[in-house]
Protein backbone atom coordinates (compact mmCIF):
# COMPACT_ATOMS: atom_id res chain seq x y z
CA UNK A 1 0.00 0.00 0.00
CA UNK A 2 1.42 3.16 -1.04
CA UNK A 3 1.65 6.66 1.39
CA UNK A 4 -1.88 7.69 -0.96
CA UNK A 5 -3.69 4.86 -0.12
CA UNK A 6 -2.65 4.76 3.69
CA UNK A 7 -3.93 8.07 3.45
CA UNK A 8 -7.27 7.39 1.88
CA UNK A 9 -7.43 4.57 4.53
CA UNK A 10 -6.69 6.45 7.46
CA UNK A 11 -9.19 9.03 6.51
CA UNK A 12 -11.94 6.24 6.05
CA UNK A 13 -11.14 4.99 9.04
CA UNK A 14 -11.25 8.04 11.12
CA UNK A 15 -14.66 8.50 9.65
CA UNK A 16 -15.90 5.43 10.88
CA UNK A 17 -14.43 5.44 14.21
CA UNK A 18 -16.40 9.20 14.75
CA UNK A 19 -19.45 7.98 13.38
CA UNK A 20 -19.37 5.11 15.90
CA UNK A 21 -18.24 6.63 18.44
CA UNK A 22 -22.00 9.43 17.99
CA UNK A 23 -23.83 6.00 17.93
CA UNK A 24 -22.62 4.37 20.93
CA UNK A 25 -22.54 7.38 22.64
CA UNK A 26 -26.11 8.17 22.07
CA UNK A 27 -25.31 11.25 20.19
CA UNK A 28 -26.62 9.26 17.32
CA UNK A 29 -30.06 7.66 18.32
CA UNK A 30 -31.69 4.63 16.80
CA UNK A 31 -33.43 6.08 13.73
CA UNK A 32 -31.85 9.17 13.43
CA UNK A 33 -31.06 10.11 9.82
CA UNK A 34 -26.99 10.45 9.33
CA UNK A 35 -26.05 13.55 6.70
CA UNK A 36 -25.88 13.01 3.11
CA UNK A 37 -23.01 11.94 1.63
CA UNK A 38 -21.91 15.19 -0.27
CA UNK A 39 -22.64 16.51 3.28
CA UNK A 40 -20.49 14.18 5.11
CA UNK A 41 -17.63 14.47 2.37
CA UNK A 42 -17.44 18.46 3.43
CA UNK A 43 -17.27 17.97 7.07
CA UNK A 44 -14.77 15.33 7.21
CA UNK A 45 -12.99 16.87 4.35
CA UNK A 46 -12.60 13.53 2.17
CA UNK A 47 -14.32 12.03 -0.80
CA UNK A 48 -17.69 10.55 -1.65
CA UNK A 49 -16.29 7.76 -2.19
CA UNK A 50 -14.40 7.76 1.43
CA UNK A 51 -18.01 8.30 3.09
CA UNK A 52 -19.37 5.29 0.98
CA UNK A 53 -16.47 3.26 1.99
CA UNK A 54 -17.05 4.15 5.51
CA UNK A 55 -20.93 3.89 5.53
CA UNK A 56 -20.58 0.21 3.98
CA UNK A 57 -18.28 -0.80 6.91
CA UNK A 58 -21.49 0.61 9.32
CA UNK A 59 -23.62 -1.50 7.34
CA UNK A 60 -21.56 -4.46 7.79
CA UNK A 61 -21.23 -3.76 11.49
CA UNK A 62 -25.27 -3.31 11.54
CA UNK A 63 -24.71 0.41 13.14
CA UNK A 64 -26.63 1.73 10.22
CA UNK A 65 -29.34 0.62 7.39
CA UNK A 66 -29.62 2.73 4.38
CA UNK A 67 -33.07 3.24 2.60
CA UNK A 68 -32.60 3.49 -0.96
CA UNK A 69 -33.31 7.03 -2.61
CA UNK A 70 -34.22 8.63 1.27
CA UNK A 71 -30.64 7.97 3.17
CA UNK A 72 -28.83 5.84 6.14
CA UNK A 73 -29.80 5.77 9.41
CA UNK A 74 -28.86 4.52 12.62
CA UNK A 75 -30.26 0.82 13.34
CA UNK A 76 -30.50 -0.16 17.44
CA UNK A 77 -28.85 -3.62 16.84
CA UNK A 78 -25.42 -1.58 16.46
CA UNK A 79 -25.71 -0.46 20.34
CA UNK A 80 -23.46 -2.62 22.08
CA UNK A 81 -25.26 -4.58 25.12
CA UNK A 82 -22.61 -3.53 28.40
CA UNK A 83 -22.52 -7.46 30.06
CA UNK A 84 -21.85 -5.97 33.07
CA UNK A 85 -25.20 -4.70 33.72
CA UNK A 86 -26.99 -7.60 33.32
CA UNK A 87 -28.71 -8.84 30.24
CA UNK A 88 -32.26 -6.96 31.04
CA UNK A 89 -30.63 -3.83 31.88
CA UNK A 90 -28.41 -3.78 28.82
CA UNK A 91 -31.45 -4.87 26.23
CA UNK A 92 -33.33 -1.65 27.64
CA UNK A 93 -30.85 0.94 27.67
CA UNK A 94 -30.04 0.01 24.07
CA UNK A 95 -33.78 0.75 23.33
CA UNK A 96 -35.52 -2.44 24.01
CA UNK A 97 -38.77 -2.77 26.07
CA UNK A 98 -37.90 -5.84 27.95
CA UNK A 99 -39.38 -7.86 30.40
CA UNK A 100 -37.78 -11.02 32.28
CA UNK A 101 -40.11 -14.12 33.13
CA UNK A 102 -38.22 -15.59 36.12
CA UNK A 103 -38.76 -19.55 35.62
CA UNK A 104 -37.27 -20.70 38.25
CA UNK A 105 -34.22 -20.70 41.02
CA UNK A 106 -32.86 -24.28 42.44
CA UNK A 107 -29.91 -26.14 43.67
CA UNK A 108 -28.01 -28.09 41.74
CA UNK A 109 -24.61 -29.87 41.03
CA UNK A 110 -22.04 -29.24 38.41
CA UNK A 111 -19.38 -32.31 38.29
CA UNK A 112 -17.19 -30.03 35.41
CA UNK A 113 -17.50 -26.60 37.03
CA UNK A 114 -16.91 -28.82 40.95
CA UNK A 115 -13.83 -29.87 39.37
CA UNK A 116 -12.56 -26.55 37.81
CA UNK A 117 -13.52 -24.59 40.90
CA UNK A 118 -13.67 -26.86 43.95
CA UNK A 119 -17.12 -25.93 44.51
CA UNK A 120 -19.66 -28.85 45.36
CA UNK A 121 -23.23 -27.29 44.99
CA UNK A 122 -24.43 -24.18 42.45
CA UNK A 123 -27.88 -21.82 42.58
CA UNK A 124 -29.85 -22.21 38.84
CA UNK A 125 -31.14 -19.55 37.59
CA UNK A 126 -33.30 -19.41 34.60
CA UNK A 127 -34.67 -16.86 33.27
CA UNK A 128 -37.07 -15.78 29.42
CA UNK A 129 -36.24 -12.33 28.49
CA UNK A 130 -39.14 -10.67 26.03
CA UNK A 131 -39.33 -7.81 24.19
CA UNK A 132 -42.80 -6.18 24.06
CA UNK A 133 -44.59 -6.69 21.20
CA UNK A 134 -42.63 -8.93 19.50
CA UNK A 135 -42.44 -12.27 22.32
CA UNK A 136 -39.06 -14.07 23.63
CA UNK A 137 -35.68 -12.54 22.25
CA UNK A 138 -33.42 -14.97 24.65
CA UNK A 139 -33.64 -18.03 27.38
CA UNK A 140 -31.00 -17.80 29.78
CA UNK A 141 -29.38 -20.86 32.74
CA UNK A 142 -27.10 -18.85 35.12
CA UNK A 143 -25.05 -21.09 37.71
CA UNK A 144 -23.85 -19.37 40.56
CA UNK A 145 -21.92 -20.46 43.53
CA UNK A 146 -24.10 -21.47 46.32
CA UNK A 147 -22.54 -19.67 48.65
CA UNK A 148 -22.68 -16.80 51.25
CA UNK A 149 -25.91 -14.54 50.30
CA UNK A 150 -26.47 -17.08 47.03
CA UNK A 151 -26.99 -20.22 49.25
CA UNK A 152 -30.66 -18.65 50.04
CA UNK A 153 -31.89 -17.39 46.72
CA UNK A 154 -34.26 -20.10 46.17
CA UNK A 155 -36.27 -19.32 49.74
CA UNK A 156 -35.71 -15.28 49.41
CA UNK A 157 -35.48 -14.42 45.64
CA UNK A 158 -33.06 -12.44 43.55
CA UNK A 159 -32.44 -8.93 45.04
CA UNK A 160 -34.38 -6.42 43.13
CA UNK A 161 -35.03 -9.20 40.54
CA UNK A 162 -31.79 -8.50 39.61
CA UNK A 163 -28.37 -11.73 39.46
CA UNK A 164 -26.13 -8.95 38.57
CA UNK A 165 -27.45 -7.39 42.39
CA UNK A 166 -27.56 -10.45 43.78
CA UNK A 167 -24.22 -11.50 43.08
CA UNK A 168 -22.56 -7.82 44.12
CA UNK A 169 -24.87 -8.06 47.20
CA UNK A 170 -22.46 -11.41 48.02
CA UNK A 171 -19.15 -9.35 46.71
CA UNK A 172 -18.96 -11.20 43.39
CA UNK A 173 -17.96 -9.23 40.20
CA UNK A 174 -16.63 -11.07 37.48
CA UNK A 175 -13.09 -9.24 36.20
CA UNK A 176 -12.34 -11.59 33.73
CA UNK A 177 -13.97 -14.97 31.94
CA UNK A 178 -13.94 -16.51 28.50
CA UNK A 179 -16.45 -17.03 26.23
CA UNK A 180 -17.64 -19.59 23.57
CA UNK A 181 -20.28 -18.69 20.75
CA UNK A 182 -22.22 -20.76 18.12
CA UNK A 183 -25.17 -22.11 16.89
CA UNK A 184 -27.54 -24.71 18.36
CA UNK A 185 -30.88 -26.19 17.18
CA UNK A 186 -33.54 -25.90 19.91
CA UNK A 187 -35.02 -28.58 21.76
CA UNK A 188 -38.51 -29.50 22.28
CA UNK A 189 -38.78 -27.11 26.00
CA UNK A 190 -36.83 -24.23 25.25
CA UNK A 191 -38.79 -23.55 21.59
CA UNK A 192 -42.00 -24.25 24.08
CA UNK A 193 -40.79 -21.70 25.65
CA UNK A 194 -39.49 -19.23 22.95
CA UNK A 195 -42.68 -19.84 20.95
CA UNK A 196 -40.16 -20.95 18.17
CA UNK A 197 -40.46 -24.49 16.44
CA UNK A 198 -38.34 -27.16 17.63
CA UNK A 199 -34.95 -27.20 15.54
CA UNK A 200 -34.67 -23.49 14.41
CA UNK A 201 -31.21 -22.39 14.91
CA UNK A 202 -30.07 -19.92 17.42
CA UNK A 203 -27.38 -18.16 18.69
CA UNK A 204 -25.53 -20.05 21.80
CA UNK A 205 -23.43 -17.99 24.11
CA UNK A 206 -21.72 -20.14 26.59
CA UNK A 207 -19.83 -17.50 29.10
CA UNK A 208 -17.63 -18.37 32.32
CA UNK A 209 -16.60 -15.33 34.62
CA UNK A 210 -14.64 -15.13 37.75
CA UNK A 211 -13.10 -12.49 39.80
CA UNK A 212 -9.14 -11.43 39.46
CA UNK A 213 -8.32 -13.76 42.16
CA UNK A 214 -9.92 -16.92 40.08
CA UNK A 215 -12.73 -16.92 42.59
CA UNK A 216 -15.77 -18.25 40.42
CA UNK A 217 -18.44 -15.58 39.80
CA UNK A 218 -21.35 -17.04 37.30
CA UNK A 219 -21.71 -19.98 34.12
CA UNK A 220 -23.96 -18.68 31.99
CA UNK A 221 -25.85 -20.03 28.78
CA UNK A 222 -27.80 -17.82 26.80
CA UNK A 223 -30.05 -19.10 23.82
CA UNK A 224 -30.37 -15.60 21.34
CA UNK A 225 -32.89 -15.06 18.57
CA UNK A 226 -30.11 -14.64 15.74
CA UNK A 227 -32.44 -11.57 14.81
CA UNK A 228 -31.80 -9.49 17.24
CA UNK A 229 -28.37 -10.23 18.66
CA UNK A 230 -24.95 -10.37 16.90
CA UNK A 231 -21.42 -10.48 18.28
CA UNK A 232 -18.58 -8.10 17.09
CA UNK A 233 -14.98 -9.02 17.85
CA UNK A 234 -12.17 -6.57 16.93
CA UNK A 235 -8.25 -7.78 16.87
CA UNK A 236 -5.14 -5.82 17.25
CA UNK A 237 -4.25 -1.98 18.51
CA UNK A 238 -6.91 0.36 18.40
Amino acid sequence: MDRREQGLFGKRNRLIADLTEQIHSGRLSKGDQLPGEHQLAQRYSVSRGTVRGALDELKRRRLIATEMGVGSFVAFDGVPLDQDLGWATALADSGFSISTELLGIERVTDASLTDRFGIQEFIAVRRLRREQGDGPVSLEHSLVPAQGALAELPERGLRGDSLTASLAEAGLRADMGEQWIDTAPLDEESAELLERAPGEVFLQSVRCSTMVNGRFVEHVTSLLDPQRFQFHLTFGNR
